[in-house]
């Protein structure tokens, strides 16, 4: 009698924790429908998650075709004050391009670049006159020991403060 009497509690056991556990499962997916439903309507309504939207998907770059209006395309100038999405100030004088630009591989003599204040670096060069000194930091050189890039890789900087840089350069290096 014993082993009859506990299978039937077993079986109504196993019976009662599955019929729970269903009851648990249906309050739970009932509660995430209602509690998500019409949640998908606002969130595409709202303006901000749909720039957001058009912002990911937006093609990496756009074709100009010719004979239609490809206004939309034109290139908006560099005007320095944003870069890398941090704001620039824009420099105004030899010493501040040397600060802001020069110093980060002329400082520490990075890329063959030669370090502000060691002539013997500087003497070939200097040798070769400023019109050379100034052409290559304007345009870009590459050399031996590395490369130079155009003004330093601040196009936006006008010649003569890019001149003036190479000059403060020079004077720190005799």
């Amino acid at each position: 009698m014993n082993v009859a009497h506990d299978r039937k509690f077993l079986d109504m056991f196993s019976l009662m924790i599955g019929i729970l556990v269903g009851v648990v499962a249906g309050i739970y997916f009932l509660a995430n429908y209602v509690a998500n439903r019409g949640q998908t309507e606002r969130l595409l309504q709202d303006a901000q998650y749909q720039r957001v939207v058009e912002e990911r998907t937006a093609p990496a770059v756009k074709i100009a075709l010719a004979g239609q209006d490809n206004t939309a395309l034109a290139i908006a100038p560099n005007t320095g004050a944003e870069r890398a999405g941090t704001a620039v100030t824009m420099p105004t004088s030899g010493a501040e391009v040397f600060q802001q630009v020069c110093v980060a591989c002329h400082g520490q003599g990075i890329g063959g670049a030669p370090r502000v204040g060691d002539a013997a670096a500087w003497g070939g060069r200097v040798a070769k006159g400023k019109s050379t000194l100034y052409r290559h930091a304007i345009e870009g050189f590459k050399g031996e020991a590395g490369l130079m890039p155009p003004k330093g890789g601040r196009t936006d900087i006008s010649d003569e403060l890019i001149r003036a840089a190479v000059d403060q350069m020079i004077q720190a290096s005799r």
